[in-house]
């Protein structure tokens, strides 16, 4: 499904979240780094139920709203490996590369991310065999690029528009049928889904 034909070397975003729910910011983010040439395409993973967090709807449930969020959209996929298992970045990324030996495989992550990054599992071997797209928030970006200085040529740091919402703040928008406030940033398909299977109430 994910694999590019005819040896065609491509750069493929691999971009993991809980999408809980999905919305306009991952959209923004996935269209301005694909627009900007940065990468040809973009896989949205979401995370399996595994992970600890509160509040965190089914798989399936996601699952289906990444489908709608990516409908007709020929440089996005979805895939559920992460489903099912409790999987670190690293294995994700592993498998990802194995399924698309021609390709490049970067890692799109926040600076949050970035900065806990010497605290996940193998994470040298994350920042050495693979790009990473950090996408700036509040932290001090230059701080933490400092503290991985040693792999500075394979992080590309992207400063784009729209880069942050709060999924708090939509999901409590839904918790209070607020659909009207709601619908400045969630995509319409994935809107009525939610509210044809009543989530986040």
């Amino acid at each position: 499904m994910y694999k590019t034909q005819g040896g065609v070397n491509m750069k493929i975003g691999v971009f993991g979240g809980s999408f809980n729910p999905p919305h306009k910011m991952h959209e923004s983010i996935a269209s301005q780094l694909i627009e900007r040439k940065l990468i040809d395409k973009v896989i949205f993973v979401p995370t399996s139920n595994f992970y600890p967090k509160a509040g965190l709807i089914s798989d399936e449930e996601r699952l289906s709203m990444l489908k709608l969020l990516i409908k007709d959209k020929k440089e996005y996929d979805v895939s559920d490996y992460e489903f099912g298992r409790l999987t670190y970045t690293h294995q994700t990324l592993e498998y990802f590369k194995n399924e698309n030996k021609n390709d490049e495989i970067y890692f799109i992550c926040g600076s949050d991310n970035l900065e806990q990054l010497d605290t996940w599992k193998e994470y040298k071997k994350i920042l050495t065999d693979y790009k990473l797209i950090v996408i700036p928030r509040k932290e001090n970006i230059d701080e933490i690029l400092n503290k991985y200085n040693e792999y500075k040529n394979n992080i590309i740091v992207a400063n784009l528009e729209n880069n942050y919402l709060s999924s708090t703040l939509v999901r409590n928008f839904l918790k209070e049928e607020k659909y009207q406030e709601v619908k400045e940033y969630i995509n319409n398909n994935v809107l009525d889904y939610i509210i044809k299977n009543n989530l986040y109430k």
